[in-house]
């Protein structure tokens, strides 16, 4: 029951929502999928002759989406492509590609060899083929691209993109015109996203205007969270930066290029919560001068929104190889065994501020093995750069794991108190 008058939180909800969230995340980034082919058609008004041109790596169009700069042949059956996506220099990027089974104006299948962003092991499986079938005026373009997939957000990601790509060419090749961005990315998709992510969650915290209120803060606490991890980027000196909200999952910031060195990966990941510790700090100085004014609904829904906002960010911070914490914590620690010490001392302390905010033994003791099984389950599960990324300088690394501590202490203690005063 809560305290003046304040709505009551449910600790199994939020235990729900937190395992909810977990077993997405594993089935996005870790569960192993196998090698999979993504496939789509599409029957186009146009003829073989054009299509050729635009999807064979040396036609005369192939830069006709703005995504291929140049196309050059390398040697034998290679050809090099620089591409309009900007790497850790914040130069075009150059990709070289293998092609065979090539049948002029029908089909060619092709596969990566070299690329100066990303590691060789990312496209060690991937394999890409394009067909065209004229029929009478028209013509059916298929594309085809094979790779093996751990987590399904890849696969994902591949198949809409594909879909994009076919339905762009489709657009060109028909009207001659192409249209740049899509449906996804477009705003009133994102402010739907938005809403339909405050929607979600509503049940778990009861189909009452309360639980809505609830819904909708930690909605709001997402928002606020990417919009730290931007202004990192932007920081870093990122020139385009983008928020993309994901209904169920949360929500994700894009900077406009790979990262370059261990401090931008451990700055940009503390930055989601630490810009968050301000909002919290304020919204719990505020919440208290309400309470002594006598404004007791505005003391309440202040603490909500701070408590809200300190547990998500508590949470973003656990010592896991995805969560911030854990991002902040590989950049920071010089070797394993630094690692795991870290780790298990920031776990020790997360688990000790869920107790002092009143959360049962076993939740918590469930809470620590499911954090230390999926840190476990989702090693390794990043995409490997082409080189290393530059190395983190001592006094960086001692001012990062400061800026770790004060966060993380900012956001616990918005927890026990928000628990305290809340809960009774």
């Amino acid at each position: 029951m809560a305290a003046n008058g304040g709505a009551p939180l449910s600790a199994i909800a939020i235990a729900f929502l937190i395992a909810l969230n977990l077993g997405v995340i594993y089935l996005l980034i870790a569960a192993p999928i196998g090698v999979r082919t993504v496939r789509l058609s599409r029957t186009i008004n146009a003829t073989s002759e054009k299509l050729w041109e635009a999807v064979w790596l040396l036609g005369r169009e192939t830069t006709w989406s703005g995504q291929v700069l140049e196309a050059t042949p390398v040697t034998g059956d290679m050809i090099r492509l620089r591409l309009s996506w900007r790497g850790r220099d914040d130069r075009p990027i150059e990709r070289t590609y293998r092609v065979f089974d090539v049948i002029p104006h029908e089909r060619f299948s092709a596969t990566v060899v070299e690329d100066n962003s990303l590691d060789p092991s990312f496209w060690a499986n991937y394999r890409e083929t394009i067909s065209l079938v004229g029929k009478d005026r028209t013509v059916e373009v298929t594309f085809s691209r094979t790779d093996r997939y751990r987590g399904l957000a890849m696969l994902v990601f591949r198949y809409f993109a594909l879909r994009r790509e076919i339905g762009r060419l489709k657009s060109w090749a028909e009207t001659g015109k192409f249209r740049q961005g899509g449906i996804f990315e477009h705003p009133l998709t994102q402010i739907g996203f938005a809403v339909l992510s405050a929607f979600i969650p509503w049940p778990l915290f009861g189909l009452t205007r309360t639980g809505l209120f609830y819904s909708a803060v930690l909605t709001a606490v997402v928002a606020l969270h990417e919009l730290g991890h931007m202004a990192a980027f932007r920081l870093m000196g990122h020139r385009r930066v983008r928020m993309i909200f994901i209904p169920l999952l949360g929500g994700v910031a894009i900077g406009g290029r790979p990262y370059d060195s261990r401090f931008e990966v451990a700055f940009v990941a503390l930055m989601g919560a630490g810009f968050s510790a301000f909002v919290v700090a304020i919204a719990w100085g505020w919440s208290v001068h309400a309470a002594s004014a006598g404004d007791i609904y505005l003391a309440n829904l202040l603490m909500i929104f701070a408590g809200c906002s300190a547990l998500f960010n508590l949470a973003n911070l656990a010592p896991m190889w995805k969560f911030d914490g854990g991002q902040v914590l590989r950049q920071i620690c010089p070797n394993a065994p630094a690692l795991a010490t870290a780790s298990f001392a920031l776990l020790i302390v997360l688990l000790g501020f869920g107790y002092l905010a009143g959360f049962s033994t076993r939740v918590l003791i469930v809470a620590g093995v499911v954090v230390a099984l999926l840190s476990l389950i989702t090693a390794g599960s990043g995409v490997k750069p082409r080189y290393e990324l530059k190395p983190i300088l001592r006094r960086d690394r001692w001012a990062m794991a400061a800026a770790l501590m004060a966060v993380f202490t900012i956001h616990g203690a918005g927890v026990v108190w928000a628990a305290r005063n809340l809960i009774q």
